[in-house]
């Protein structure tokens, strides 16, 4: 061989390897880290409503019929690439997506695509106590009973393998919207059956099969939880091979997680350091105006939290303008006097809300034959979250001024989810909570956590049962004409002002901090997180 021979030979196999070398670079797999506030209840997302475990699992996992455009509370076309309603507004007929995969595990392959049976199990399962999986939820389904969902449908149809119709037996105006919440997400009825006969249920909750964006791989507790991309999701493929969420419910940790580049995204930040996180040259903040209300639970079940004066009181003893500087700074938080924020319509601009007037706390207490005080314990958790952005002082500047009106209370505090548990068991006397809409319509944030069937499953934590609040949020929900809804809705938050089972704190804004190589995070105003269509390439 020649000089010139060998040189191009040698010059051929450099090539080669290096288009080797590229090629290797380019499958690489590549990965979102997520640093996370808590740990998730579970994956079986129908048992639970904090809004970290839809993250893990509604929003990851699993699909619904209907689904919210990113960023809004639009409704597009999900496992239901279509619907009809009828004109009396009782009959809505889906027409379901066709050629959608079920995940692959190590355990279960599916036989079939998605079709109409996994709507049925996936409903028939909620609504019906003869269902073989009802029993099996040991906490239930609360959003399905809080809302009395059991109670508006008459029946789910199957017409053919891909078509569907709900019968209601009234009209409900927020019904579509209400298809697009994480608790109607769509499970295998083959992976059921197959767990059912294997004698294992309880894995519908550890190892979870949906048809989302991504597939479960494992989950350490209180640790990580670690997600592969879905290659045959009907949506596209995720741009991420992994996705894993970092369990840190430190936001100083998240921060300096992020900071170092061992998460990409970290949720919710403290309000306190947005300023500073905004000058970081690295780092992105994202910030929106959001359906989240943090308030705290008064339970009424416990005298004598149950006389209203003395309800009154403690909202007149606590110094929400001092709380809120306190926990949000200036202007990423709005002071919270009704159960939904003013960005959702059917608000009463007229509310005032009880202003922070120690001395007509200690007369109403008088009133009420409480002149030397009681004691009480304050609930709350140990790391914060966009409702609650630093959970300890909260709770020690309202011990502080519960004291100051003769109410001795003792701070408890509990990882979160021991302490939604314990508080749907009513155990406590006031507990820190918040909420943020999942459907965009204020009924969401009554029904589920106010209404008389919300203190019956245990989601209104206040377990405050008023039949004239009832009755009002009732018929709002059955009317279409949105102004007459709106007034509805007016006199039911004049009640529960008067009533004051709740002490409302804040309209929080909602933050989210990215490095800035990260692309197509959005967030949302129901409070969700979605890593569907997140790029990154550093």
């Amino acid at each position: 061989m020649s000089p010139r021979r060998r040189s191009r030979a040698a010059l051929f196999v450099v090539c080669l390897l290096g288009a080797a070398a590229g090629a290797a670079a380019s499958a690489a797999p590549s990965s979102l880290v997520v640093c996370s506030e808590a740990s998730p209840e579970g994956f079986d997302i129908v048992q639970y409503t904090a809004a970290v475990t839809a993250d893990a699992s509604a929003e990851t996992l699993f699909d619904r019929l209907i689904r919210f455009v990113p960023g809004s509370t639009e409704l597009e076309p999900g496992l239901a690439q279509s619907w009809q309603v009828s004109d009396d507004g009782l009959s809505y007929t889906l027409q379901l997506r066709r050629g959608v995969k079920f995940h692959r595990s190590k355990t279960f392959t599916p036989s079939r695509d998605f079709n109409a049976d996994d709507v049925l199990w996936s409903f028939q399962r909620q609504l019906d106590p003869q269902h073989p999986w009802h029993a099996l939820s040991p906490r239930g389904f609360p959003y399905f009973e809080s809302m009395a969902l059991g109670e508006l449908i008459e029946r789910i149809e199957k017409l053919d393998d891909y078509q569907v119709r709900f019968v209601l037996r009234h009209p409900e105006a927020p019904f579509l919207a209400d298809l697009a919440m994480g608790f109607a997400s769509i499970y295998s009825a083959e992976y059921a059956a197959q767990l059912l006969a294997a004698g294992t249920p309880e894995k519908l909750n550890s190892e979870p099969i949906g048809t989302g964006p991504f597939i479960f791989e494992r989950y350490a507790k209180d640790a990580q939880i670690r997600f592969r991309g879905n290659p045959d999701y009907w949506d596209g493929a995720p741009p991420m091979d992994r996705l894993i969420f970092a369990i840190t419910p430190d936001p100083n940790v998240r921060q300096q997680k992020l900071k170092a580049g061992d998460c990409q995204i970290a949720v919710y930040p403290r309000p306190t350091d947005i300023a500073q996180l905004k000058s970081e040259p690295d780092l992105k903040v994202l910030e929106l105006d959001s359906l989240m209300v943090a308030y705290i639970a008064l339970n009424v079940r416990h005298p004598p939290l149950d006389d209203p004066r003395v309800r009154q009181a403690i909202n007149l003893a606590f110094d929400k303008p001092a709380y809120l500087r306190a926990q949000f700074g200036e202007g990423n938080a709005s002071p919270a006097v009704a159960p939904y924020p003013p960005t959702l319509w059917g608000q009463d601009e007229t509310l005032a809300g009880w202003p922070y007037d120690p001395q007509r706390a200690r007369q109403l207490l008088a009133d009420s034959g409480h002149a030397d005080g009681f004691r009480l314990s304050i609930w709350t958790r140990p790391g914060g979250g966009p409702t609650n952005p630093n959970p300890g002082i909260g709770a020690q500047m309202l011990q502080a001024d519960l004291a100051a009106i003769g109410v001795q209370a003792e701070v408890r505090v509990f990882e979160w989810g021991e302490l939604i548990k314990r508080a749907k068991n009513g155990e406590h006397d006031l507990v820190f909570m918040g909420w943020s809409g999942d459907n965009g319509d204020p009924d969401n944030f009554l029904t589920p956590n106010l209404s008389c069937a919300a203190a019956k499953s245990g989601e209104n934590q206040a377990g405050w049962c008023n039949a004239e609040f009832d009755a009002l949020i009732a018929r709002a929900r059955g009317l279409s004409d949105q102004a007459q809804r709106a007034a509805l809705y007016r006199q039911a938050l004049g009640i529960f002002t008067q009533q004051a089972p709740w002490l409302p704190l804040a309209y929080p804004k909602q933050f989210a901090v990215q490095r800035g190589d990260v692309q197509g995070f959005v967030l949302s105003p129901l409070g969700s997180n979605n890593y569907a269509k997140v790029r990154y390439a550093p």
